[in-house]
């Protein structure tokens, strides 16, 4: 049988208190027990302690959740609920039977309110506002119904038991109705909630789709402009080689030379492509060693001697200037590589608390900061733009036969 679901942490609590209810009814009949000079009918606790007990163990065996489904939790609540009000007849009966009177038989029914305020509070709960009317009316007549034959024999006087009910009822329709209505707020909020996390999850997939139709798109486009123009380019060049082949043979010689250097040139661009597709060094390496192995990549391509001081590891810095440093030490080495005719290369990366320092120095050609570029190829905007980004300041030293270098400072925050 199909479970239904039950308020977290519904049924711990209804162990536990079941638990501490045992207990307490155990200490007092055991109480009662060695006082000898109570009388008999007195035993009033030991139907507590059977129906406690008898709850206790319904609640201990879990296969029985399983075999009863949906009925499990109601029967619980019936068991929590008619248990304590048997136990108040039994009581009545049983000093009846010693002799009480109608006053004297009566048991006050305070014991019984607390006892049954365990069901009450776990059944609002659990259910809705139709069902706590429906209990507290079933449990006000159910109080009448079992007083109905001891006052026929007697007893304590069925308006007794009536005002009483309808005490009951009232405290109990109050105390539950609170309840239902703060945990009617709490389910709201929590498909609220639920809603909320299917919204989310579905804005997350839209974007990571989107993510990577730009980014196929993206490849689409440098794929097309690298390979695929390298190929048309070449494939028209093997077909005029075709055609001069043996008419023009040193037309034909000039066409391979440019077939082949158009294929080197695609290539080129083709591993520019492929490299722009892998992951970010940054998030592979980390700063120091992303920088320590861009310095020795660069060393290596261009001819260089390079001295490093770079340490293994920097902190406190945030993605942005993490970023920011490591793009300007990247173009700062391709104008090295690419520009100053260099032998000696210097990158230093250091880090105090009070601030981090990137240097790059070269023994090259050299240029004039405060002039225009040689063919625009220096980037020095685009570095000072990058250095504005994460709060640094970009200084560039360099004279025309004088090397250059280039020092980056970012203040440590606070």
């Amino acid at each position: 049988m199909r479970e239904p679901h039950i308020e977290p942490g519904l049924l711990q609590a209804f162990r536990f208190l079941t638990g501490v209810r045992l207990l307490l009814t155990l200490l007092t009949f055991c109480g009662q027990s060695s006082d000898r000079a109570l009388s008999a009918p007195l035993n009033y606790p030991i139907f507590n302690v059977i129906e406690a007990g008898v709850l206790m163990i319904y609640l201990a065996i879990p296969w029985l959740r399983r075999l009863l489904g949906r009925f499990y939790l109601p029967g619980a609540l019936f068991m929590a609920t008619v248990g304590p009000l048997l136990a108040l007849t039994l009581t009545v009966w049983a000093r009846m039977e010693h002799g009480y009177d109608a006053a004297h038989a009566f048991v006050d029914p305070g014991g019984v309110l607390v006892y049954l305020f365990i069901p009450l509070i776990l059944l609002s709960t659990q259910y809705g506002f139709r069902t706590l009317v429906a209990y507290c009316l079933g449990t006000g007549i159910l109080q009448i119904v079992l007083a109905i034959p001891a006052a026929n024999r007697g007893g304590p006087a069925l308006k007794l038991i009536s005002d009483s009910a309808v005490i009951f009822i009232i405290i109990y329709m109050l105390v539950g109705y609170v309840i239902v209505r703060l945990m009617s707020a709490q389910r709201a909020q929590r498909r609220e909630l639920a809603q909320t996390n299917v919204k989310l999850a579905e804005y997350a997939n839209t974007l990571e789709q989107l993510a990577i139709s730009r980014e196929r798109n993206r490849m689409a486009r440098d794929l097309h402009d690298t390979l695929a123009h390298t190929l048309s380019a070449v494939a028209i060049q093997l077909e005029a080689l075709d055609a001069l082949w043996d008419g023009d043979p040193a037309a034909a010689r000039k066409t391979l030379s440019l077939s082949r250097d158009l294929t080197r040139s695609g290539l080129v661009e083709t591993r520019k492509a492929l490299q722009a597709l892998r992951t970010n060094p940054l998030e592979d390496l980390g700063l120091a060693l992303a920088i320590r192995h861009l310095a020795e990549t660069t060393a290596a391509r261009a001819g260089l001697q390079v001295a490093l001081d770079v340490p293994s590891a920097v902190d406190r810095l945030s993605p942005v200037a993490e970023q920011s440093i490591y793009r300007i030490a990247e173009e700062a080495l391709n104008n090295t590589a690419r520009h100053a005719n260099a032998r000696h290369l210097t990158v230093a990366l250091r880090q105090d608390m009070k601030q981090t320092m990137l240097v790059l120095a070269d023994d090259g050609l050299g240029f004039d900061p405060a002039g225009q570029p040689q063919n625009g190829h220096y980037g020095l905007v685009g570095m000072r733009e990058r250095a504005t980004l994460c709060d640094g300041i970009l200084q560039v030293k360099s004279a025309p036969g004088k090397g250059t270098q280039i020092r980056l400072l970012l203040e440590a925050k606070q």
